[in-house]
């Protein structure tokens, strides 16, 4: 979704190489050949377009490949150069649900949290686990992330302080295209007439606050502040050559029937998280690879069976709402991590960057990069997720000696 200053408002664009297909330009010239009002195209956000349902989806990515591989050019003004273009948060988000759905993420937690014990509670296994996070703050990519505050246990006691474990999470997010009526479950075999597509997502983490507060509850204040997603959605149909069964396919103990899916529902995404320091960018030096993952090896549940799970109570979703995979871990959390808690073994291990940097968590000056993609480098038909970048900020609250006002 691209600014558009002049108007005030967003320009829906269609990724196509290093350029953009300006859509609603498309439609204005004639050359894109489909039956839908305009203004779709000029919205503040996807949502309008996304409330249309699958088939208008289908039918507009349809006529833009037409469009493109006709024999007529492209009239002036429909593509414009990706690079410098003014991006935006291309859904507005009503609600915002992260799961928890990588394997070896939640047992490389475990085992960092609770050594010595089962790392997976019973009901792991059973149904997709998630906390309803903040819609509010969720970001697109480019957006600086301000390092965050909360009740942090100093010598034993809890004091008001910005966090010093601050963290990543690689995960990939889900948009609902057309939203369920509430008292309507979306079937795990119905979800594609409610998915519109895929975003990269990195779900900022303040561990040592989180590691307070979630006792006896879950995440609040250590995740509310920050979440950073791409600012392309790639859509299901693009994506439909790379879908395979993955893990969901081995699931044991079978799942209940509401969450079994007879279709594949698992994108193979290769997926990369890159580090760089103020120092490194000084120096020149590029940012460094600290983690790869394969994301069809990650994770346990599909965002089929995570739909399917979030309406089965009778909850009802809206066009832009968004769904957290869980963080992708592969089995290795020394080089597929997809946390610096997982890749520093909770802060004991420090990672190596170029220049002899070290990092236990991620300091103010620190840029992260999730980049993903499905199909082999240099193969034409490799569909690329758009990176999301988050630079950290100094904190604005300063430390307090006691929570009490």
């Amino acid at each position: 979704m691209a600014d558009d200053s002049e108007a005030g408002t967003g320009r829906v664009m269609l990724a196509f190489g290093d350029h953009a297909v300006d859509l609603g330009a498309a439609k204005q010239s004639g050359a894109l050949d489909v039956d839908v009002d305009a203004g779709l195209f000029r919205a503040g956000s996807l949502n309008p377009l996304l409330a249309e349902g699958r088939p208008t989806w289908q039918a507009v990515r349809q006529a833009a490949r037409a469009m493109l591989e006709g024999p007529a050019a492209v009239p002036a003004g429909v593509l414009v150069p990706r690079s410098g273009l003014p991006m935006r948060l291309p859904v507005e988000i009503g609600d915002y649900v992260d799961g928890y759905g990588g394997i070896h993420h939640a047992v490389n937690m475990a085992r960092l949290l609770r050594p010595g014990t089962e790392p997976l509670a019973p009901n792991w296994r059973r149904m997709p686990v998630a906390y309803h996070g903040r819609a509010g703050t969720v970001a697109v990519s480019g957006q600086p992330v301000v390092r965050p505050a909360g009740q942090v246990l100093v010598d034993g006691h809890p004091r008001l302080a910005p966090t010093t474990r601050l963290d990543f999470e690689l995960e990939v997010g889900f948009v609902v295209g057309s939203g369920n009526a509430s008292g309507q479950p979306v079937a795990a075999d119905d979800a594609a007439g409610h998915i519109f597509g895929l975003v990269l997502l990195n779900d900022w983490s303040a561990r040592d606050v989180q590691a307070f507060e979630s006792q006896p509850l879950g995440p609040f204040l250590g995740k509310s502040f920050a979440t950073s997603i791409s600012a392309w959605v790639v859509t299901l149909d693009a994506l439909a050559l790379y879908m395979v069964p993955g893990l969901p396919a081995r699931q044991d103990p079978a799942p209940a029937r509401y969450l079994r899916a007879r279709g594949p529902w698992i994108p193979a995404l290769h997926l990369e998280v890159l580090v760089s320091t103020s120092a490194m960018r000084g120096a020149g030096r590029a940012p460094a690879v600290v983690s790869r993952v394969a994301f069809a090896e990650a994770m346990y549940w599909s965002m089929a069976q995570q739909l399917a799970h979030a309406t089965v109570n009778g909850a009802s979703t809206r066009p832009g709402d968004l769904f957290g995979s869980g963080t992708a871990s592969g089995p290795d959390p020394k080089s597929q991590g997809g946390s610096l808690a997982e890749l520093t073994r909770g802060g004991t291990e420090p990672i190596e960057l170029p220049g002899g940097e070290r990092r236990w968590f991620l300091e103010d000056g620190d840029t992260v990069v999730l980049r993903g993609w499905c199909g082999e480098d240099g193969d034409r038909s490799t569909v690329a997720l758009g990176e999301v970048v988050g630079t950290v900020a100094p904190a604005t609250t300063a430390p307090h000696p006691d929570p009490r006002p």
